[in-house]
């Protein structure tokens, strides 16, 4: 009998030159079985946006005007730990404890209610070693972060 000789079978091992470079998208059926269908409506959104916009916030963004307007003029004591680094003459300030007076309310700006996480504008007194008037600088608040002292 002859010797059976040994053949080595090449197998292709799998590359990328042989896979697709791009993914299958799912076909509709199966989308649409998990996505909702949109909303056919032609102006339908910018109907209800100016109705949110132009509807009873008026009322509720003078209330809020009206109790913030209240402070403005007010003594305050900050009572929260905030740390300021704008004053030139005192890096990294911290203003727990300090008295100031709130200059102005900036949440609402025309009318219209603005996104200000730190609406109250307070101005500052710092008495700095070496010079004879004290510097005065602006920081911005939320009202958890003072507490009324009385009137200026």
């Amino acid at each position: 009998m002859a010797p059976a000789t040994a053949t080595a079978a090449a197998v292709a091992s799998p590359s990328t030159s042989s896979r697709p470079l791009h993914r299958r998208l799912p076909s509709t059926a199966s989308m649409s079985a998990r996505c909702l269908p949109l909303p056919r409506c032609r102006g339908g959104l910018r109907i209800a946006r100016q109705v949110a916009v132009n509807g009873d916030v008026s009322s509720v963004v003078a209330a809020e005007e009206a109790a913030a307007a209240s402070k403005i003029g007010k003594r305050v004591r900050v009572t929260a730990p905030v740390r300021v680094h704008h004053v030139s003459k005192a890096p990294d300030l911290d203003l727990r404890g300090m008295e100031g007076v709130v200059k102005q309310h900036v949440g609402v700006w025309k009318g219209k209610r603005i996104t200000a996480n730190l609406p109250f504008k307070v101005e500052f007194e710092l008495r700095v070693d070496g010079q004879d008037k004290p510097v005065r600088f602006l920081a911005h608040l939320r009202e958890e972060e003072f507490e009324l002292v009385g009137d200026e």
